[in-house]
């Protein structure tokens, strides 16, 4: 499936949009971030999918998509052990930035953080992020151009969180999705992937 239906001009205008509202997700004070960041990807993923329906085989949760998820997810967790490790160890701001991450919208009930990130911010985003946004990217600049501009395009839009470290972790979770997305071809496993991790890592077992 290609984007040639969907105007260059339309998909810079989705880029402005998700950078309003991660902007008032992180930025702006009013209202539970657990509500806000859900609000935010819940509106990319609708306005992306009447610009672009996605392919029937990219929400195909087979058993296949499912296990990669997982093991991806899992593989993820550890990926990100290993960065808090060296970050702790570079990085003086480190243990301050990383308890900011985990701070954001403290006292909201955690079964409900779980809900969410795994049911609607975790799919939510990556219909967006990968399926729509890089996915145009790629078609139209070439596959690493294509990738390279989505993953820079989504850690970009967390500078209004002021957190050099969830700026990076940003970074680091947009290329591996997105490396998912173009080796696997679909966008099902990494639905499940990007579900999967949040909710764990914010809400079950965060990062020691």
């Amino acid at each position: 499936m290609t984007y040639r239906g969907v105007r260059p001009t339309w998909v810079w205008i989705t880029v402005a949009l998700a950078a309003g509202l991660w902007g008032f997700a992180f930025y702006l004070t009013w209202l539970n971030f657990w509500i806000k960041i859900p609000i935010a990807a819940a509106t990319l993923a609708v306005f992306s999918l009447t610009l672009q329906r996605l392919p029937e085989k990219d929400l195909a949760f087979d058993r296949s998509a499912v296990i990669r998820g997982i093991a991806s997810a899992v593989a993820l967790y550890f990926i990100f052990w290993l960065g808090k490790t060296i970050s702790l160890w570079l990085f003086p701001f480190a243990p301050q930035q990383i308890g900011a991450i985990y701070g954001k919208g403290q006292g909201f009930p955690m079964p409900v953080v779980f809900f969410l990130l795994l049911f609607v911010t975790g799919p939510c985003e990556e219909i967006y992020w990968r399926g729509f946004l890089q996915r145009h990217l790629v078609n139209r600049y070439g596959k690493w151009p294509g990738w390279g501009m989505a993953t820079g395009i989504y850690a970009g839009v967390h500078i209004w969180s002021f957190n050099f470290m969830l700026i990076g972790a940003a970074a680091v979770a947009g290329a591996f999705w997105g490396y998912l997305y173009l080796r696997w071809g679909r966008l099902s496993p990494v639905i499940v992937s990007h579900a999967l991790w949040s909710a764990f890592v914010f809400a079950v077992v965060p990062i020691p």
